[in-house]
């Protein structure tokens, strides 16, 4: 096992069927700094774990790599290489904490570029329909009367 930090995220739509539905997250190793022994640092490398707990950016975490992934009761059939297996609360080192959780600073979110919603084409608004033209009456024969017959047909 080995205590990692967790960096970032992964989405994957498309998939192994027995990997829908499992969170992917970038973890990054992190080992006992060999001078002072009273930090964590970085050994440079990243991984993808599968998460089975709920962790987030910022967390430090067990994770397990290699066929030991697959040897818990929600792994053993996925084809996974690095899974998390524990949120780590407290790291001691020769009597010293070099991790606390309630201790580390909020980590800030990886900045997340905002893209301008894509706008549906707006269908131009249609003209109002012209109103069909009244049919000119007949004009009546000159000097015959008009009647009330011919105003009706």
């Amino acid at each position: 096992m080995f205590i990692a930090k967790v960096t970032g995220s992964v989405i994957a739509t498309q998939k192994v069927d027995s990997m829908v539905g499992n969170k992917l997250l970038v973890v990054e190793p992190y080992r006992l700094e060999p001078k002072d022994r009273k930090t964590l640092v970085t050994t440079g490398r990243t991984f993808i774990a599968v998460d089975m707990l709920g962790s987030g950016v910022g967390d430090f975490v067990l994770i397990t790599q290699g066929s030991s992934a697959r040897l818990t009761p929600e792994t053993k059939s996925l084809p996974i290489d690095c899974v998390v297996v524990g949120i780590v609360d407290q790291a001691h080192i020769d009597q010293a904490c070099v991790y606390s959780r309630e201790d580390a600073p909020a980590e800030e979110q990886p900045p997340v570029e905002v893209k301008p919603p894509v706008e549906a084409k707006k269908a131009k608004p249609k003209a109002a329909p012209k109103p069909k033209p009244e049919p000119e009456a007949e004009p009546t024969p000159e000097g015959e009367p008009e009647t009330d017959a011919d105003a009706t047909e």
